[in-house]
C-alpha cells in the first residue's frame, strides 16, 4: 500500500516575501555606511549642506520641524501610543496579540541601539546648529520607531476590518508621520539622509518579519477567511 504523500507546506505569506525583499537593501546600506563608501558620503554631505542652509534661512519652518520631531513624532511618543494599544489589547483579552505587539516594538528599539553602537557613525556637525541630538547617527531612531509603530498599527486596523474612511485616514496619518519624521531629522541637521533611509528600511523589515512570524505561529488568531458560499448568501 502506497504511503500518503507528505503534506505540502503552505506558501510564504506576503509579509514573509516582503521581509526577504527588504533584507538585501538594508544589508547593502549597512555595508556601504560601515565601509564609508565615498559616493554615498558625498551624496549625504551634499543633501545635508543644502538642507542646513534652508533650515538656517527659514526659522519658522525649522521651529515647526523641531516641534514635530520632538513632540509629535518623537520615539517616546510613538512608544506611548504603542503601549496604549498593548493595554487596550490586554483589556480585550487578546493576550498573544498584545505580547506580540510589545515584543516587536522592543525588538525594534534594541536593534536600533545595537546598530548605532556597532556602526558608531558620527552625526553632522555645524558651526551654527539649529538642533542637537545624542548617540550615534545610523540608523535614525526616529524614522525606525515611527515605521515600526505605524506599520504595526496599520496591520492591526486591517485585521479588524475597519471602514474605508477610517482605513484611508489611518494610512494617510501613517505615511505623513513616517515620511515627515525622516524629513525633519535631515532638515534639522541631526542625521544624514542615508540614516533616515536605513531607519525606514529596517523598520519595515522588522514589521514584515514580525507579521510573518505571527501568521506562521499564531494561525488561530487570524481572522476567518470569507468563502465563496458565504459571499453568495449576502
Amino acid at each position: 500500500m502506497d504511503s500518503a504523500p507528505p503534506p505540502t507546506p503552505p506558501p510564504p505569506s506576503r509579509a514573509a516575501r516582503a521581509a526577504v525583499l527588504l533584507v538585501l537593501p538594508s544589508l547593502l546600506l549597512l555595508v556601504l555606511v560601515s565601509a564609508e563608501w565615498q559616493p554615498l558620503l558625498t551624496l549625504d554631505g551634499d543633501i545635508a549642506r543644502t538642507t542646513h542652509r534652508w533650515a538656517v534661512a527659514h526659522r519658522d519652518l525649522t521651529h515647526a520641524a523641531r516641534v514635530l520631531t520632538d513632540w509629535v513624532w518623537d520615539p517616546w511618543t510613538m512608544r506611548a501610543l504603542c503601549t496604549a494599544v498593548v493595554l487596550w489589547l490586554a483589556a480585550q483579552r487578546a493576550w498573544w496579540l498584545a505580547l506580540w505587539l510589545a515584543a516587536t516594538c522592543l525588538v525594534g528599539t534594541l536593534l536600533q541601539q545595537a546598530m548605532k553602537a556597532a556602526v558608531g557613525r558620527e552625526r553632522p556637525v555645524w558651526p551654527d546648529p539649529v538642533d542637537s541630538a545624542r548617540y550615534a547617527a545610523f540608523p535614525s531612531g526616529h524614522a525606525l520607531t515611527a515605521t515600526v509603530v505605524c506599520g504595526l498599527l496599520l496591520w492591526l486596523l486591517r485585521r479588524r476590518a475597519v471602514g474605508p474612511a477610517v482605513w484611508r485616514t489611518a494610512v494617510a496619518v501613517a505615511v505623513v508621520s513616517v515620511v515627515g519624521v525622516g524629513l525633519t531629522r535631515v532638515w534639522l541637521g541631526v542625521h544624514w539622509a542615508s540614516d533616515v533611509v536605513a531607519g525606514w528600511l529596517i523598520g519595515a523589515l522588522v514589521v514584515a518579519a514580525a507579521i510573518a512570524l505571527y501568521d506562521r505561529y499564531a494561525p488561530a488568531a487570524r481572522p476567518p477567511a470569507v468563502t465563496g458560499r458565504a459571499h453568495s448568501r449576502r
